[in-house]
């Protein structure tokens, strides 16, 4: 069962845990789809739009670890003022890297990583963080372009989980993942 804490923008306002996953993307790559497909429950707000998550999310997942939703990266309709305070807002987050036990960087598999993909998987890195790359949106590809993909786009990356948020494929290996590396 998951069940929300609460939000926050501010460290201060942060809740107290001792082991956290972080999932990250791009803004479209269906991280708050991804969210709901894991946890089997509605807990994260699926728009029409990029971009509507602007607050740092906290949710207890059974007891064993608090699962963290952060904004996308890389949106473009964020105005200078808002794309600073989303930076301070990250930075004031990631301090906390006792904290975090995981990052799940989300990614389309049908496109790769991004630019904005690579400077975050570099910021993990710079942080020492552990990360996991999982290519969302398999749905959308045959087997043929799913496999290209895999050698093509992601032959560079180690270990990527091939996940469909829309049809659950893949999820519980995803949520096993999760799991071993608390």
């Amino acid at each position: 069962m998951v069940k929300f804490i609460k939000s926050a923008t501010i460290k201060n306002d942060f809740p107290e845990s001792n082991r956290e996953v972080v999932f990250v993307g791009r803004s479209n790559v269906g991280k708050s789809s991804l969210l709901n497909a894991l946890y089997n429950q509605k807990i994260a707000y699926v728009g029409k739009t990029p971009g509507k998550t602007r607050l740092i999310n906290f949710f207890n997942v059974d007891n064993i670890y608090t699962a963290v939703d952060v904004p996308g990266y890389g949106y473009a309709k964020r105005s200078q003022k808002e794309a600073i305070e989303y930076a301070n807002m990250m930075d004031d987050y990631f301090s906390r890297i006792d904290k975090i036990h995981l990052v799940v960087m989300i990614v389309d598999s049908r496109i790769g990583l991004t630019k904005d993909d690579i400077q975050m998987k570099e910021y993990l890195e710079d942080m020492n963080l552990n990360y996991v790359i999982v290519a969302n949106k398999i749905d959308k590809l045959s087997n043929n372009q799913l496999n290209n993909n895999k050698h093509k786009l992601f032959k560079d990356y180690g270990n990527v989980i091939y996940v469909s948020a829309e049809n659950k494929k893949n999820i519980e290996e995803l949520n096993k993942y999760i799991l071993a590396n608390l």
